[in-house]
């Protein structure tokens, strides 16, 4: 039995937020008044269907416009989508910036995760719910990493409904509430070229944006402060024209100006909002050689120079896209991958925010190599200045010929869609992010059949994250042997590390792979009295500080019994209570379980259990707990379907082995 909504019905808002995404209803079967011609035949069915992936850019512009997504609007939007109420429903609460219950227009987000909470992020959180009772007009919630783990304690407020300013490309020097008013979902839609089959996934109408933003009223505000104090968190809150100004990109990059630099070499010195700025400093020269060498030739650049994934996998970049060209079904999809979740983790962030033509110079290259006409970048929901850079970058791009029908020129077709998440670490995951795009709930799919074959919309797809596609750019424009001399002969060219923590100089920092952990540390200044460096993120592991000598590589963090991950490097000295670290670890995994395998969803129950448990113990007493934590962890790992269950157990298990967490 399907769920039911019974009476409820939608406002008038809240059916004009999803009529201005889905454009408006044709029949009394989609939503419209009812017409004699109604009577005698249903219409649109199929092609409301074929539009399922609009359901998280509707749920999107509900919440933009009025704050929480009510029974009768969600029903209004499976009317317009053809979507059974159940499943609606079910994507609707999968999401942690999504709510189904009634709450206040403005909601400040405050990150309880690990550099936050080092930095303390509990006592920010109690002031602001303090200071902002339930007169203020203010829902505090507890979040999830933010990824501004440089600048923690980090806060985010965002602010539903339409706002009379109208939304307008931000510039570093306005408030940062200004700066981050949006469209309600990304405006950067377009139908793409190519598609296939006749059927359009999206259209500027749907898209909620089209090609332009300026002059169109925000159905959404938000507002980054970081780092944040009480007092700055509610003025943000409360008094959006004082907010503070939200800090520029390059400060996040303690190496800005230094010549040396590949991947972060215009961050700070290039202004990312300017299309020709971009081009002045070496922008949309490899796309220009990939046109002069072919598709073929271009994937073959990108073996040879050895690139393997930045996302912590490590797959090889060019065996991947050889895989997905050579497929015979088409259309094919090319997914950027930008919804970086995991605690630590922020190098994506400046990337977008600082250099965003170079991930649309990156991702136009890498379609082309593998027969893509159209791109999704899927985007953090918790990334506004990303989502305006971004938008503002692909919509220049349109503009002057580098995106649309004919890319430069050379007969190539080619756009780019920006879908928004709504804040699920699992959505990392590349299945479970082409359920989400399809509007589905973000689970992982079993594999076989693996993306290269059946991936987005059951065709073959080649998703990336934007770290691995921004290289793709110096491989093309020093050369394959140029770029595979840099680093080490199994783990070439530069990594973005994430270093935060108890550190004098936090930030993204640019070195090639064999530089020593504590080469990296040196650089960010690492304080006295070191207690543990967590490698990897939440899914990472602890080491000691007599372990600095670890070479920065997948193999050499692999030899040493930890893993690189995604680049996380968070340094903490002995006042932080490491128990309290691994229970905050815990608490995310069992909130970030989508649920779908009993080994991962029980067994991050049981873990964060155990810690509550030996929190205050120590030695004999928490023997019990550590052996029930042990058994639990190799189920995890043994038997869950994807990575979040198989590495829910290693912060743990390395605080536990290497670090005498409960000695």
């Amino acid at each position: 039995m399907d769920l039911r909504f019974g009476d409820s019905k939608p406002t008038d808002e809240e059916r004009a937020a999803v009529d201005a995404l889905l454009g408006p209803p044709e029949s009394s079967w989609e939503g419209a008044d009812r017409s004699d011609a109604d009577l005698r035949w249903a219409r649109g069915g199929r092609e409301a269907r074929d539009r399922r992936d609009q359901l998280l850019p509707a749920l999107h512009a509900l919440n933009d416009r009025v704050g929480w997504i009510s029974e009768g609007a969600l029903d209004y939007v499976c009317r317009r989508l053809t979507v059974p109420p159940a499943e609606a429903y079910g994507v609707a609460t999968f999401y942690a910036m999504f709510s189904v219950r009634p709450r206040q227009a403005t909601v400040l987000h405050v990150c309880t995760d690990l550099a936050c909470t080092a930095a303390g992020a509990s006592e920010l959180c109690a002031a602001a719910e303090t200071r902002l009772g339930p007169e203020s007009g203010v829902k505090v919630e507890r979040s999830p990493c933010l990824g501004l783990c440089e600048r923690a304690p980090a806060t985010l407020v965002i602010r539903a409904g339409e706002s009379a300013r109208p939304a307008q490309e931000d510039t570093p020097a306005r408030p940062a509430f200004e700066d981050e008013a949006v469209q309600a979902e990304g405006g950067s839609g377009g139908a793409a070229p190519g598609d296939g089959g006749g059927t359009s996934r999206s259209s500027e109408a749907e898209s909620g944006g089209g090609n332009g933003r300026r002059g169109r009223k925000a159905l959404h505000a938000t507002a980054v402060c970081a780092p944040a104090t009480p007092d700055t968190a509610v003025q943000a809150a409360t008094a959006p024209e004082s907010a503070p100004t939200e800090p520029a990109p390059e400060t996040a990059v303690p190496q800005t100006g230094d010549p040396n630099l590949t991947l972060l070499h215009r961050i700070g010195t290039t202004d990312p909002t300017s299309l020709d700025d971009y081009r002045a400093h070496g922008g949309y020269t490899a796309l220009r050689r990939a046109f002069t060498l072919g598709p073929a030739a271009v994937i073959r650049e990108v073996t040879d120079a050895g690139l393997v994934g930045r996302g912590g996998a490590a797959f090889p970049t060019g065996r991947k896209w050889q895989a997905t060209a050579a497929q015979p079904d088409h259309p094919h999809y090319l997914v950027c991958n930008a919804d970086e979740s995991e605690p630590g983790t922020f190098k994506d962030r400046v990337l977008m925010e600082g250099d965003p033509y170079a991930l649309v110079e990156a991702m136009t290259i890498a379609a082309y190599a593998t027969g893509a006409h159209r791109g999704y970048l899927y985007l953090r929901g918790e990334y506004p200045r990303a989502l305006a850079r971004l938008s503002h970058a692909i919509e220049q791009a349109r503009t002057r010929g580098l995106l649309g029908d004919d890319v430069l020129g050379q007969g190539y077709a080619f756009d780019i869609e920006i879908r928004r998440g709504a804040g699920a670490y699992i959505c990392g995951e590349e299945t479970a992010l082409f359920n989400s795009i399809e509007g589905h709930r973000g689970e992982p799919r079993s594999k076989p059949p693996f993306p290269v074959e059946k991936g987005l919309f059951g065709k073959p797809t080649v998703e990336n994250n934007v770290e691995t596609l921004v290289n793709v750019l110096p491989i093309l424009t020093m050369g394959a042997q140029a770029y595979a001399a840099i680093g080490t002969p199994t783990s070439t060219g530069p990594k973005l590390f994430c270093v935060s923590g108890t550190v004098a100089r936090p930030g993204v920092y640019e070195l090639p792979f064999g530089a020593t952990l504590g080469e990296l540390l040196t650089l960010a200044g690492v304080r006295d009295n070191l207690r543990a460096v967590l490698l990897g993120g939440a899914a990472g592991g602890f080491v000691r500080p007599d372990e600095l000598d670890i070479p920065l590589t997948f193999e050499g963090t692999r030899e040493a019994g930890t893993t690189l991950g995604s680049g996380v490097v968070m340094a903490f000295d002995d006042t932080v209570p490491l128990p309290r670290l691994l229970l905050r670890i815990a608490e995310f995994f069992r909130d970030e379980s989508c649920g779908q395998c009993v080994p991962c969803r029980v067994g991050t129950v049981r873990q964060e259990e155990a810690l509550h448990r030996i929190a205050d113990r120590t030695g004999a007493a928490a023997a019990d707990d550590i052996a029930l934590l042990r058994e639990v962890g190799r189920a995890m790992r043994d038997a869950s379907i994807c990575g979040l269950g198989q590495t829910a157990w290693n912060a743990v298990e390395s605080a536990i082995d290497r670090l005498g967490a409960y000695e």
